[in-house]
């Protein structure tokens, strides 16, 4: 059941970089020459550069998934929270397995959020990101405790 699950959540994640890319290339043709590529605590740009630079994004979430997929590959060069032993070897590596898989989901739709918001912003400085900062940072923050907390409760 597990492998069903996890193979349904590495086709998601990839479609979701594919869409990324598609995205990114959608819309290149149509950015001003100098884009934003830094935003503020408050939502406004601080930094511009060429549009070439709306390649960074999907880049490194391309980067991301294949160092993602190479640590489900090879657990054990992971490092765990708590030591693994023989008796919660399997709990571990599926906790790990299961993070691993959420946390790229929620890095990619971050990064998604913040190029959508930099194109937006491109042509329109009034509007606002569909996903605040703080929310996205507290998405991550949040997944973190919990998966701490099951590392606990398996150790």
């Amino acid at each position: 059941m597990e492998n069903i699950i996890f193979t349904i959540f590495d086709i998601f994640n990839f479609g979701l970089l594919v869409f990324f890319w598609w995205f990114t290339l959608k819309h290149y043709k149509t950015l001003p020459e100098r884009i934003p590529v830094h935003f503020d605590f408050d939502g406004k740009a601080d930094n511009f550069g060429s549009k070439k630079y709306s390649f960074l994004t999907p880049l490194l979430g391309t980067a991301l998934y294949f160092l993602f997929i190479y640590s489900l590959k090879h657990p054990e060069t992971a490092n765990f929270p708590v030591e693994i032993t023989d008796q919660n070897r399997d709990t571990q590596f599926l906790i790990m397995n299961t993070f691993l898989r959420w946390l790229f989901t929620l890095i990619i739709l971050i990064f998604m959020n913040g190029q959508d918001y930099a194109f937006r912003y491109s042509s329109d400085e009034s509007v606002k990101p569909k996903i605040p900062l703080p929310t996205a940072i507290l998405s991550v923050i949040g997944s973190l405790i919990v998966v701490f907390i099951f590392v606990a409760i398996f150790k």
